[in-house]
């Protein structure tokens, strides 16, 4: 076989083995991470799991199935898209600069969108019809200036907002396969966008749209944005989720007021009074999300985790005192270090062993909990 046969061979089973690992049990974005930047490689990490859970308290792990995975990423092939890892240059920045930024996302479209300077927009199914008037305005305008919106293909908000900035300057984020239509009714769009915008999933296809998916979508949508306008939502909606975890992650919260007896509008105004920038139009968000440059982002350095020792190295003692530390409360884990007094790299490693064995569960704000 000629060298470029082979190199082109070594690339296919690196992606392969990528995939693998991203889609083993209990290997989240910071372990995929940690996983990689401790042992150099996805297949060296596969290798390292079953000792990695066996240290955390438990065995029988496995890595995904090497046969499954390539059924996935001959099907998305097929379908005309393609997967992007979190290491490759078409990953959306600023979602890369994000901790829990998923280790891989499948794409089709033009990926080169989510490179440039975006606004999320989001907010009620049931919105009412002024509000969705607004959000298609405020789309069309934040197109017209050269900006890319994205939002959840949802009915509602979601759909008046991609409908406004045209399918192609828009980024649709789906909760499901990126072969499922969801909702049905919005069909044609989701085959517009895919066409001339830009469509991600981080779920493989044929994948539902169950309950459970949607969170995890609206952390893409608020952190690979600039900022999130809220449009509409009531308390406690998915639309104050996806606001809070982009505030949370050091984007522009910003939120449209409404009358205060109409139920739609009390996250809108909760969020004002939280301290939300108040927006009125296109030159409110962009003035807010003026400090935040995705370009910036791709040249900078991204997260990267202190080299742990050997896994063999972290004594029992070390690692009893690091889960005795814990709880079914999240504590961060910067504390952890602190109360333990122990280097950071080895409470790294005891909870990436907890994680990979299923007992540790992580959250927002570099947070950690027993399971």
């Amino acid at each position: 076989m000629s060298s470029a046969g082979m190199s082109v061979e070594s690339a296919s089973r690196e992606r392969l083995e990528k995939l693998r690992l991203a889609r083993t049990a209990n290997v989240g974005p910071v372990a995929y991470r940690q996983l990689i930047a401790r042992f150099g490689t996805a297949g060296a990490a596969l290798d390292a799991l079953p000792d990695l859970a066996a240290r955390g308290g438990t065995r029988g792990v496995r890595p995904a199935d090497p046969a499954r995975v390539a059924r996935e990423m001959a099907a998305v092939e097929r379908l005309g898209a393609r997967h992007i890892f979190l290491e490759e240059a078409d990953y959306p920045p600023l979602l890369a600069r994000a901790e829990g930024g998923p280790a891989v996302l499948i794409a089709r479209g033009d990926a080169a969108l989510g490179a440039q300077r975006s606004v999320a927009i989001v907010g009620a199914r049931n919105a009412s019809a002024s509000a969705c008037r607004f959000a298609r305005t405020l789309g069309r305008a934040l197109a017209e200036r050269g900006l890319v919106v994205v939002s959840g293909l949802a009915r509602g908000i979601d759909t008046a907002a991609h409908s406004g900035a045209t399918p192609a300057r828009t980024v649709a984020v789906i909760g499901c396969g990126i072969d499922v239509v969801f909702p049905p009714e919005n069909g044609a769009l989701q085959e517009a966008i895919a066409e001339q915008g830009l469509l991600l999933s981080e779920l493989p296809p044929g994948a539902e749209p169950l309950a459970r998916h949607f969170p995890a979508r609206n952390r893409i949508i608020a952190w690979m944005s600039a900022g999130t306008v809220v449009v509409e939502a009531a308390p406690r909606s998915g639309s104050l989720l996806t606001a809070r975890l982009a505030g949370k992650e050091g984007r522009e919260v910003m939120a449209v007021p409404g009358f205060p007896e109409d139920p739609r509008t009390q996250g809108c105004n909760g969020l004002i009074r939280e301290g939300a920038t108040l927006v009125q139009n296109a030159d409110d968000v962009i003035e807010a999300i003026s400090s935040i440059d995705p370009r910036a982002a791709m040249h900078e350095p991204r997260r990267t985790y202190a080299a742990a020792p050997p896994a063999g190295d972290l004594e029992e003692d070390a690692r009893q005192r690091i889960v005795g530390l814990m709880s079914m409360s999240a504590v961060p884990v910067d504390e952890l270090v602190r109360q333990s007094g122990l280097p950071p790299a080895l409470v790294q490693m005891a909870l990436l062993e907890l994680e990979i064995a299923g007992r540790l569960q992580r959250h927002a704000g570099g947070r950690v909990s027993l399971l």
